[in-house]
């Protein structure tokens, strides 16, 4: 009899029905059950140890009584149908609980598991003696049988998680939801714990396997259930995330709460229950029941947690300053289908590619530039890396590519043979149709091959196999030449040379900034091109910001180089040893005039493409080469032909590259930067 009671609380326990706040959905089938039988009180009551608690009651307060002398107790005993008509003829019941507070008929069938095991009972009690029928007594049975049916459906579809037996997600949002019926307006704080990292969890899967991960979570679950020892119901939300609701207190409070339960997850590691180090970090909540969303209130949790673990921290509270960062990502991830469609939001800048044994002008590298009608303009190096690895970067690249080679076509109409060097995520390399589409594009511009080169990182090309590869090689079997895009910065540059297919390598601006300036730097940058070259690369440097750079470059032997400011043009176009200040308010310092200079917006303080004035005082100026940069709006649809018309439509870029190196400007005049904020796409 105590093995059969022992198993009989285990399995309750195991349903994780006690002590949970109500549900609506057993709560309609008591309200069904007073009505069906004209009585003021129905409840589904389990049985518990020492007591009668009511997972659901209507005509009621109290939640529940003791066991002894309860008539559910002798329901779940003897897992039958009991029904006493008049309470005070009982011999056993006339100085129960129930009697004594007025109680005179019970009526209550068991709540049966499919095993066996009787969880408690479907009850109906009233204030006068009465008498059942037997329809009424089946009425009851089934009314049971609905609560059980209710009870096997939580736990087995999608309210219980069958690892942990923990209430999941799903559960957590109904709850949430009755809590906030309950005591609506009351203060709780959600703890979110995360046990591993997201971005451990996969390479522990691979490692160790799924079964150590299962591992791993039952036990942090038993660890987190010991811990907050019965204070609050625990959710397993996947993976080894877990949430709980506390009361609200002060912020320090709920810390030194969140890294007393970390403590307690940190000894399963010194305890050997787990064979790998893990650290767990707790994010904290508050807010408001009904006032808030469980979606919401799940993603303020998760997010301060993640803020924590970037921070080093082992615990930390929701900050919205923190989320607004966030909630900014989100805008421009919603907005970007907008951008793309408009002709107002988005557009290109040009960054002049020179010789740097010549001075002449070899190209361009397009770089996208998003003017947010709300947020004004957003850095390349924010809304690239969110859309890079979406759906959106496939129509991103796209629109990219189009314009670029739209403005190419225009300018070898005009005689000026300029590649274009387009940034690409490694993502678009996946594609099957990339190639395809990029010389369908070219042949509707009738241009040939090489007047375009593509960038790709040799970072983002990290663990996207051979299906980039193959892609690269489809590229340059084409005619298309292909860059490594901030070279040395990457996982393995040397071992990427020897297996990415390409034809130039671009050294990243931050081995050139002080390239001049410092020995070391000099002895790597020389290394990198001498290699470069013997594999047969060509080599452009990125960020040239001095002469002394310009002239270390030119001994090493390299290629071309990017310049990294705007420096002060003619006056005119074709008089390139005048020079004077332009003082056209908001205008870029340096920038040239041309007949189609009234389609150029203006540039301030803020804008990223050409920030007014700024200069580096610990640099010698680069003077050799003069540019402006472009902004393309409202460039022609990819048409096959263009019209006249469409190149009046376009500022067109303005390189003067006629003064030789020994010419100074005037002393007067400024330099300005031109921003190059990667990393780009397009």
């Amino acid at each position: 009899m105590k093995n059969s009671e022992q198993a009989r609380l285990f399995a309750l326990e195991q349903l994780d029905l006690l002590d949970t706040l109500p549900s609506e959905s057993f709560d309609r089938i008591t309200r069904m059950a007073s009505q069906l039988f004209g009585l003021p009180i129905a409840a589904v009551s389990l049985t518990d140890t020492d007591r009668q608690w009511f997972k659901s009651r209507v005509g009621v307060d109290h939640r529940e009584i003791p066991r002894e002398k309860a008539p559910c107790a002798a329901v779940c005993e003897s897992a039958e149908v009991v029904v006493i008509p008049d309470m005070l003829d009982s011999n056993v019941y006339r100085d129960s609980h129930l009697a004594n507070t007025g109680i005179r008929f019970y009526a209550g069938a068991p709540l049966t598991t499919r095993e066996g095991q009787t969880l408690g009972s479907m009850c109906v009690l009233g204030r006068e003696p009465r008498k059942v029928t037997e329809q009424e007594k089946a009425t009851l049975v089934d009314l049971a049988a609905m609560v059980m049916a209710q009870i096997e459906l939580q736990h087995a579809f999608g309210r219980v998680d069958p690892l942990t037996g923990l209430a999941n997600a799903g559960q957590f949002d109904e709850d949430l939801q009755d809590l906030a019926q309950d005591a609506s307006g009351e203060q709780r704080a959600a703890f979110f714990t995360e046990v591993v990292e997201a971005s451990q969890l996969s390479v522990l899967h691979r490692t160790m396997g799924p079964a150590f991960l299962d591992e791993l979570t039952r036990v942090s679950a038993q660890c987190l259930k010991q811990a907050i020892s019965g204070e609050s119901k625990l959710y397993h939300l996947g993976g080894c995330k877990f949430v709980h609701l506390v009361s609200t207190d002060s912020d320090a409070r709920l810390v030194d709460h969140a890294l007393r339960l970390r403590r307690d997850l940190m000894a399963l590691e010194s305890a050997r229950e787990v064979p790998v180090l893990v650290r767990p970090v707790i994010g904290i909540a508050s807010f408001q029941l009904g006032e808030k969303t469980t979606s919401d209130i799940l993603r303020s949790a998760h997010a301060a947690s993640l803020d924590a673990r970037e921070a080093g921290k082992d615990a930390g509270v929701f900050s919205t300053k923190l989320d607004e960062r966030f909630q900014r990502r989100s805008m421009l991830l919603a907005d970007i289908d907008r951008a793309l469609e408009g002709d107002d939001e988005l557009y290109l800048v040009f960054q002049p590619r020179v010789s740097v044994a010549t001075g002449a002008c070899q190209g361009a590298e397009a770089l996208l530039r998003w003017r947010h009608p709300v947020l004004g303009e957003v850095s390349p190096a924010e809304f690239i890396p969110l859309i890079e690895n979406t759906p959106m970067a496939r129509s991103l690249t796209a629109w990219v590519v189009r314009r670029a080679i739209h403005q190419a076509a225009l300018w070898y109409r005009q005689g000026k043979k300029l590649r274009i060097s387009i940034n690409v995520s490694a993502t678009n390399l996946e594609e099957a149709d990339f190639t395809q589409r990029v010389l369908t594009e070219l042949h509707h511009a009738r241009l040939p091959s090489d007047a375009i080169e593509l960038e790709v990182t040799e970072s983002a090309l990290i663990g996207k196999g051979q299906a980039a590869v193959s892609r690269l090689s489809e590229l340059i079997a084409a005619g298309i030449l292909v860059a490594i895009d901030d070279f040395g910065t990457g996982y393995s540059s040397l071992a990427y040379l020897q297996e990415i297919p390409a034809n130039i390598v671009k050294i990243d601006r931050c081995f050139i900034t002080h390239l001049g300036e410092d020995i070391r730097t000099q002895t790597l940058v020389g290394s990198m091109i001498g290699m470069a070259h013997e594999l047969g690369y060509s080599v452009v440097a990125e960020g040239v910001e001095s002469e002394a750079a310009l002239a270390c470059l030119g001994r090493m032997g390299c290629n071309d180089c990017l310049p990294n400011r705007c420096c002060p043009a003619p006056s005119r176009p074709g008089s390139p040893g005048r020079h004077t200040r332009n003082t056209t308010p908001g205008r870029c310092a340096g920038g040239v005039m041309t007949q189609l200079d009234k389609h150029r917006e203006p540039c301030t303080e803020a804008d990223p493409v050409c920030p007014a004035g700024r200069k580096s005082p610990d640099s010698e100026p680069l003077e050799a080469y003069k540019s402006i940069p472009i902004t393309q709006r409202s460039a022609a649809s990819s048409r096959s032909v263009l019209s006249d018309a469409d190149e009046t439509d376009v500022v067109t870029l303005l390189i003067s590259c006629g003064t030789k190196r020994s010419e100074k400007p005037a002393t007067n005049d400024q330099n300005s930067s031109l921003a190059r904020s990667g990393p780009e796409l397009g």
